[in-house]
């Protein structure tokens, strides 16, 4: 892991050339989190499990099978097989009732420019209703492919979200780049062998020691971004 402007500059040069850029939603598109975060602590309440917002962001990028099984488990308990979908949908209606999310600033335009350039996906542990609602009015017409949390059997860290994405996108792993903020999410990146750039937006940038480089902000990532399509001869 590096953080230093040197290194990327360096990196920028001596990478092969990436093809497609995978970007986890939340907390690297959208600054949604506290609201995901909000709505699972509220719905867990109500099946007498305490959870708190920071344990939320520490297991950010699961989908829901995963975060009901992690917090079921702590509490010694065992889901019935209904009720994922019952605490999905419970979860879902929370989270769009009280969703104030906005777009991080120049993201938008950043992404924008890199579609001349590269092929671009979106690989969420959100489920797919809200994932589609988000990148529809932040990001319209941007992104070649979107995979949800309920596209895969297994969330993040498994590696399987970013292996569709890279399959459907009719790429090869090295040809891939992932942004990501969460610690699962960069742990699923590099189980699929893609390279990863990290960016901490709700944790400490410590927790995303295994992303190949972490940037320090959205303005860093943005300028990275741009100079990756800079870079391309």
């Amino acid at each position: 892991m590096e953080t230093s402007t040197m290194f990327i500059k360096k990196h920028l040069k001596e990478r092969p050339m990436f093809k497609g850029i995978i970007f986890d939603s939340d907390g690297v598109l959208v600054n949604s989190m506290p609201y995901h975060a909000k709505a699972w602590v509220e719905v867990f309440a109500e099946y007498d499990i305490e959870v708190t917002e920071e344990e939320i962001y520490e297991i950010e990028g699961s989908n829901h099978v995963g975060v009901i099984n992690i917090f079921f488990g702590r509490a010694g308990r065992t889901p019935e097989s209904g009720i994922y979908t019952e605490i999905l949908e419970k979860k879902r209606a929370h989270f769009l009732e009280n969703n104030r999310a906005e777009a991080f600033e120049g993201m938008y335009e950043c992404l924008s420019s890199l579609k001349d350039d590269f092929k671009l996906a979106v690989a969420s542990g959100a489920d797919r209703t809200i994932v589609t609602s988000l990148m529809n009015k932040f990001y319209p017409g941007i992104f070649d492919i979107i995979i949800s949390g309920e596209d895969v059997e297994n969330g993040k860290p498994d590696p399987e979200p970013y292996e569709k994405a890279i399959e459907k996108l009719g790429l090869r792993k090295e040809e891939c780049l992932v942004v990501e903020n969460a610690p699962l999410g960069v742990e699923s990146a590099k189980n699929a062998g893609v390279f990863c750039v990290g960016i901490p937006t709700y944790l400490d940038e410590k927790k995303l020691h295994e992303a190949d480089i972490v940037v320090k902000n959205h303005a860093e990532l943005i300028d990275y971004l741009t100079d990756l399509s800079d870079n391309i001869a």
